[in-house]
């Protein structure tokens, strides 16, 4: 037997499982009610066509079929702490980058296979307040 594994001080501070759909309105007041939660964030992306809420620990995803094809193949969205400490620990670890780190509405991104083949979104939030559909006092957030 090798040593046992290092730990790094990395976090991943939140697995969403996502649920991509071609209506939001009705897909998130139906989860509101199934989670008996109100949606935190809520944001359109018309640069891709889309336009995402958060219920819990649910990410839903809506937009026309087009518009989700590349986002299907994603198996999840990790929250982390540092989307750079994790860039380059994949990378050192087999993992292959699909969507090099790049600015959304709430921080930054990228997409991740692993080396078991499995598809991860990596998002680090901006430090700032978000805007929730809660608060209407605060402007909606948007891409561009």
């Amino acid at each position: 037997m090798g040593p046992p594994p290092k730990f790094l001080n990395m976090k991943i501070l939140r697995t969403l499982t996502r649920v991509c759909v071609n209506d939001l309105d009705n897909t998130l007041r139906f989860y509101e009610r199934l989670t008996g939660t109100k949606a935190a964030l809520r944001f359109a992306m018309p640069a891709v066509g889309l336009e995402l809420a958060s219920v819990g620990d649910i990410l839903i995803i809506a937009g026309t079929d087009d518009a989700l094809l590349p986002f299907r193949s994603t198996n999840a969205t990790f929250l982390v702490d540092s989307l750079d400490d994790y860039y380059h620990f994949l990378v050192g670890n087999g993992g292959t980058i699909l969507r090099h780190p790049q600015p959304v509405p709430t921080g930054v991104n990228m997409t991740v296979r692993h080396p078991d083949g499995s598809v991860i979104e990596y998002v680090e939030h901006r430090r700032v307040q978000q805007t929730t559909v809660n608060d209407p006092e605060k402007e909606e957030v948007s891409a561009g």
